[in-house]
């Protein structure tokens, strides 16, 4: 594998805004669908998170592919359904961007965790990066199973060894952080400014 697991995450990332500055939607599911098989790597503890984040990539690309022209933009999606009040429902996209985009900080705040905290086993760093970021906004019943799930992370050297390739990979984990981030916390600004930031799990 030429690079690490996070070069095709990192070339996406560059495409996620037009030349005016606008998110545009294809990209950003792109770039997120490049860190599912970084997920697949953690092997059962993340199946959840996996599973979550795949089927909010399937609903707004699904909604975008029933008319690219329209919803070239990201937030376009979420527009109309504020305007139609139909973005609060379970199965909007409002909620699938709202869950995507919440689920991604948690894994940006995992990988910031595995660079910074070289003496933490992988469940810490699962824990610590779950409890800055999902954790309000989960019932007690997600809380358990993602609990749970952490006590099934994988040894800390295998798994970055598996996601190494031939690249630098702290170089790379530094990079995804640092440019994917800003995308999320645009995303959480839109959403607050529609109102719909502070959704909880149902």
């Amino acid at each position: 594998m030429e690079g690490t697991v996070f070069t095709p995450a990192l070339e996406g990332i560059k495409h996620v805004k037009s030349e005016e500055g606008v998110m545009l939607t294809k990209p950003f599911l792109d770039a997120c669908k490049h860190i599912l098989p970084i997920i697949e790597k953690f092997g059962a503890s993340m199946a959840l998170v996996k599973s979550d984040i795949g089927g909010n990539i399937t609903r707004l690309e699904n909604k975008y592919l029933s008319n690219p022209t329209k919803y070239t933009n990201l937030y376009s999606m979420v527009q109309e359904e504020v305007e139609a009040k139909t973005a609060k429902g379970s199965s909007s996209c409002t909620n699938g961007l709202l869950w995507l985009t919440r689920a991604m900080d948690f894994l940006v705040e995992l990988f910031r965790n595995l660079l910074e905290h070289g003496d933490w086993a992988m469940s810490q760093a699962c824990s610590d990066s779950y409890s800055k970021t999902l954790k309000k906004y989960h019932g007690w019943l997600a809380s358990s199973s993602f609990s749970v799930a952490m006590k099934l992370a994988p040894d800390r050297k295998k798994f970055m060894d598996v996601i190494c390739g031939t690249g630098d990979i702290n170089s790379d984990i530094d990079q995804f952080c640092t440019t994917f981030s800003p995308l999320l916390e645009e995303n959480h600004k839109f959403l607050a400014s529609v109102g719909m930031d502070e959704l909880k799990a149902s």
